[in-house]
């Protein structure tokens, strides 16, 4: 788990569970923000062990309410008698207006809503949830473009 420190202005330590990194590569990121999760009390400890998987996971808005599926969160050993379906259905907290605005975007053609990261902040777990599209052929390989053109003048400021 990485840990992304507090630089003193008052920014709090947020411990990284999981990213999604194939999202970078797989879609075009429109927006981001964050969304506060509901999780049972293993699942929580879980997550603070660092097991955790959003690399398959997506979201939807179901009757005015966002829901993160097919995350995958393995059940907590010391408490197995308790149990928990691993890939449930996981209701994500954002305000309304938050959710009328995100079922806007969703309902344009090709749009979907990935999320990018799993952490903890402040001692609550959160999910960074974007809002895209998919990356086409073209898309990629004008990213990678960019990529190795930024390479490129990385390398000509040192010579």
């Amino acid at each position: 788990m990485a840990r992304e420190g507090s630089d003193g202005a008052g920014k709090p330590d947020r411990k990284v569970v999981a990213r999604n990194r194939k999202a970078w590569h797989k879609y075009v990121i429109l927006e981001s923000q964050e969304a506060g999760i509901v999780l049972t009390g293993p699942e929580v400890k879980s997550l603070r062990e660092g097991k955790a998987s959003i690399a398959e996971s997506y979201g939807r808005v179901k009757n005015r309410e966002v829901f993160l599926l097919n995350m995958d969160v393995p059940p907590y050993g010391p408490a197995a008698y308790v149990g928990h379906e691993p890939k449930r259905e996981r209701k994500l907290l954002l305000h309304r207006s938050e959710i009328e605005k995100l079922s806007g975007r969703l309902e344009q053609k090709g749009t979907t809503l990935v999320p990018l990261s799993l952490y903890f902040k402040d001692g609550r777990a959160k999910v960074e949830l974007a809002l895209a599209r998919t990356a086409h052929r073209h898309d990629r390989r004008e990213a990678e473009r960019e990529k190795s053109d930024r390479r490129a003048m990385r390398r000509a400021k040192e010579r």
